[in-house]
């Protein structure tokens, strides 16, 4: 068996001149085309989602002692009584992840149903009565209720 030199391994003369392969079947890549071949791909598909989902901040929620359930229950009914603006702070459970966000909604009562347990506002908002934090009314006028 004839060892291989470095000398040998190194001589390309026997091919150098040969013509460069092309196929038959498939057309010549432009550059770009090669080029893409190598380009970065997301090799975790999702990772960049769940991180995204990780960095999320969200909100506990607050339990409210039964002085402040009284209170919003009464600025709720004064507000439907008198046709007034009223500025409702609510959570909003997250679907994705435990806690929520707190959102402001602000418009005059259509509707308590007690049957659902919302409050529907004029512009169609629907609000859990449970998850409401804080209700004022818009104007200045004082709470006659009071």
């Amino acid at each position: 068996m004839k060892q291989n030199t470095i000398s040998d391994r190194k001589d390309y003369s026997r091919i150098i001149d040969h013509p460069h392969f092309q196929s038959k079947k498939r057309p010549r890549m432009t550059m770009m085309q090669r080029a893409a071949q190598f380009a970065p791909f997301a090799a975790l598909t999702g990772y960049t989602e769940a991180v995204n989902e990780t960095e999320r901040v969200t909100d506990d929620k607050r339990l409210l002692a039964e002085d402040a359930m009284t209170d919003i229950d009464r600025t709720l009914r004064y507000a439907m009584l008198s046709h007034k603006p009223v500025s409702i702070t609510y959570y909003i459970p997250d679907p994705g992840k435990p806690g929520g966000s707190y959102v402001t909604a602000t418009g005059c009562i259509h509707q308590v149903d007690m049957l659902e347990d919302v409050v529907i506002l004029d512009d169609g908002s629907v609000i859990l009565l449970y998850n409401i934090t804080d209700a004022e009314i818009m104007d200045d006028a004082p709470d006659p209720i009071s």
